[in-house]
């Protein structure tokens, strides 16, 4: 076994996941709720999504809660695999819902009238699919309060 493949580098390793996936969350989340980092805002959050994908207001709703409160959990590796299973499904929807019209790549070009395609949506539902598999870790809340056990 190499060394960056030893059991004990694992726990580092999660918790280097779920900070990562936890800190995209929290700021999608937070642009669809509060606006914050030059997001829309619920209500135009909410209008955009209705209009243009036809994903109804309470599930827009539900969707940026899930990202940002989600997003939350994850960092701190509290609740970690349900908050996670709440993200892949967000995602799944981001995927088929918006996505997949546009192709893989995201429109890096910031193309006009072209939306990003599926590439970083599957990457965010990986991480999260797969911190559903592992668990959140040695370094969580989880682990801390005896939600998870080793």
């Amino acid at each position: 076994m190499t060394p960056l493949a030893t059991p004990n580098l694992i726990p580092s390793a999660l918790l280097l996941q779920r900070t990562a996936l936890g800190a995209v969350f929290i700021a999608h989340g937070g642009q669809k709720l509060f606006g914050l980092w030059d997001g829309a805002g619920l209500s135009a959050t909410v209008q955009s999504f209705e209009q243009f994908m036809g994903i109804p207001p309470w599930l827009t709703v539900a969707a940026a809660l899930t990202e940002f409160f989600g997003g939350a959990a994850v960092l701190t590796g509290l609740f970690t695999r349900v908050a996670c299973a709440g993200l892949a499904v967000v995602m799944l929807v981001a995927i088929f819902q918006a996505h997949w019209p546009n192709g893989f790549f995201i429109n890096w070009d910031m193309v006009r009238g072209q939306g990003h395609g599926i590439e970083f949506d599957v990457t965010l539902l990986a991480v999260a699919a797969g911190l559903v598999l592992s668990g959140p870790g040695k370094y969580s809340m989880d682990r801390l309060l005896g939600i998870e056990v080793r």
